[in-house]
């Protein structure tokens, strides 16, 4: 058990390892020789550690742009974070060993699902699983489970989330990248289809919608079709605005010896540079894990198909990852302010969220609807994920995580499953 516990909370919970390992395999199973074993697995962890270190930059960014928008607007709310519950669960509920195993039992249920059914992806964002094994794990606790069948259940539900969801997106992501040998692995599909659903109903019509990728400029200012100048265009005074509001007091904490304006600039240049190595790592990723791949097809679970995270959309519409993170932003931010009257808490924007997960929705929204598509379908996206966590903060109150709820839609769509369906089943059994 010592061994299992070490494999599963020191190797397959690092995403990177897990996902290099698989294309290990994949290499293996094609009986490519040692060389070639030994390059593809390698390249397949640097273009994942390239796109993680760009990840961190981002949220290093984002996570200074949080604290002086929370600051500079005074806002005072629950800010969702799957990890602080998973922090309780762990240490004040000592679920840890369950969460590990029902991380290892949703991977294992995905597998099989893959292989005997007609949905054939295998789910690897290795975080996004462990946050769902979190949340399946702690709501199975509530609802009375106990060792190997609060282990079984969460992975089961688990494991039909990671091969759903990337089936669900799969229309939309063949027509996004042009190619049906990827798919998208993150739990916060139901936004993503939510959006296109808007911005199909609200958007333009027919096969001529003017995209956000064929925005047509001025020539002065025609260097705004560089993806990240155009980013910086957005993010400089975003940050420089917000740091003002925040005020110098409160900012020079944050900046140290730096002027506070200044740092808010350098850390908006930072945030775009984050999104330059992050597209970098993908592009290094993708062409090394879909030829790895195909010896997992080809034996383990034929025709099988990587579902992978987010960012592996973001080049394919870059200019939309931008109309999305600033239109989700928008939406829950009204959100914010509209959901308290109706007595539900008062959920202050996730700058993370809105950015992977809206970013993400706005290429939906722009392939389904167009450029007014990901405009209003953003807006109701960043309304949508607002909602759903604030429908979660009265259960968890319940159940002793006090003004706590989580992000990522997929995940809070399970734990609502199983409280409001789920859990009363299991308890009249």
């Amino acid at each position: 058990m010592d061994v299992v516990n070490f494999i599963i909370q020191n190797i397959l919970t690092q995403a990177s390892i897990t996902v290099a390992l698989i294309a290990m395999l994949g290499l293996i199973l094609q009986k490519k020789s040692l060389g070639q074993v030994i390059s593809g697995s390698l390249k397949t962890l640097l273009g994942f550690m390239v796109l993680s270190a760009g990840s961190s930059i981002i949220v290093g960014s984002l996570t200074y742009f949080g604290k002086i928008f929370t600051e500079g607007f005074h806002m005072q709310g629950i800010i969702p974070s799957i990890e602080a519950i998973n922090g309780q669960a762990m240490n004040e509920l000592g679920l840890g060993r369950d969460i590990a195993l029902t991380f290892l039992a949703i991977f294992i249920f995905n597998i099989i699902i893959a292989r005997f059914t007609k949905w054939k992806y295998i789910f690897l964002t290795g975080q996004a699983i462990l946050w769902m094994a979190t949340m399946t794990t702690v709501f199975g606790y509530a609802a009375g489970l106990r060792g190997v069948a609060l282990i079984l259940v969460g992975g089961l539900i688990g494991g039909i989330f990671a091969v759903a969801m990337p089936a669900i997106a799969q229309p939309f992501v063949r027509k996004i990248t042009g190619m049906d040998e990827i798919a998208l692995g993150h739990f916060c599909t139901v936004g993503y289809v939510f959006e296109a659903g808007v911005a199909k109903l609200f958007g333009e019509k027919g096969e001529k919608k003017k995209s956000v990728e064929d925005l047509k400029l001025p020539s002065q200012l025609e260097f705004l079709q560089d993806t990240y100048l155009s980013l910086m265009v957005v993010m400089v005074p975003l940050y420089i605005i917000t740091a003002a509001f925040a005020g110098e007091g409160y900012a020079s904490t944050l900046s140290g010896s730096t002027n506070y304006i200044m740092f808010a600039f350098l850390q908006s240049i930072q945030f775009v540079v984050g999104v330059y190595v992050l597209l970098a790592g993908v592009r290094l990723l993708l062409g090394e894990i879909v030829p790895a791949f195909r010896g997992i097809a080809m034996r383990l679970v034929p025709n099988a198909v990587p579902a992978l995270d987010c960012p592996v959309l973001f080049p394919y519409s870059p200019n939309a990852v931008i109309v999305g993170f600033i239109t989700t932003t928008i939406g829950s931010v009204i959100a914010m302010f509209v959901l308290p009257t109706f007595g539900l808490a008062m959920i202050l924007p996730g700058i993370l969220t809105n950015f992977f997960a809206g970013g993400t929705a706005g290429i939906f929204g722009n392939l389904t609807g167009g450029r007014r598509g990901a405009i209003i379908g953003g807006i109701f996206h960043g309304f949508f994920i607002t909602l759903l966590p604030a429908l979660l903060v009265t259960i968890f109150n319940t159940m002793g995580f006090v003004n706590a709820t989580a992000t990522d839609v997929d995940t809070v769509t399970a734990a609502l499953l199983y409280a409001w369906l789920i859990g009363p089943i299991l308890k009249a059994f």
